[in-house]
């Protein structure tokens, strides 16, 4: 079965096209679904696009439930994504990217490198959380090194 085919399955055997007010395009080398277990692997330059929301890896795991909604994404190798998060523009890379849509939690583990472009802060540690329905984050740095936070300050002239 060529490349095509099997990301037009993935979309039939879970439709996914239908489940999103927009539409989400997966591409990969390889894909493979289990009804029983709810699951669908990507592996193999993985590619998903929502909107203007990006994720690579080398897999990508989605959970679904009965309804075959997608509670959760799991990428991992070289995993890299590209949000829009309360309106702000932010790229990320990680060991291993969580998605999970009901609660919008994003999760990086291992490595986990957070920016947000506008304001150009930049957030480095071994796990870094966000939720997007309560705007909070949450960095932890393990016990390798610490957490790391950079971002701009700008200076205000003093007038006597």
């Amino acid at each position: 079965m060529d490349r095509g085919k099997k990301i037009i399955w993935a979309f039939v055997l879970f439709g996914l096209s239908a489940l999103f007010a927009e539409q989400v395009e997966v591409t990969a080398d390889d894909f493979y679904a289990d009804e029983k277990k709810l699951i669908s692997e990507f592996s193999g330059n993985v590619n998903i696009k929502k909107g203007k929301d990006i994720l690579t890896a080398n897999k990508v795991l989605i959970y679904f439930d009965a309804k075959r909604n997608p509670l959760k994404y799991v990428a991992s190798g070289d995993a890299k994504f590209k949000v829009i998060i309360q309106n702000k523009n932010y790229n990320g890379s990680g060991n291993e990217l969580i998605y999970e849509p009901a609660p919008n939690l994003y999760t990086i583990n291992g490595n986990g490198f957070l920016h947000e472009e506008e304001t150009d802060k930049k957030v480095y540690g071994e796990k870094i959380t966000v939720n997007q329905n309560s705007g909070t984050y949450n960095v932890n740095s393990g016990n390798k090194k610490p957490v790391k936070f950079i971002f701009q300050v700008e200076e205000k002239s003093k007038n006597k």
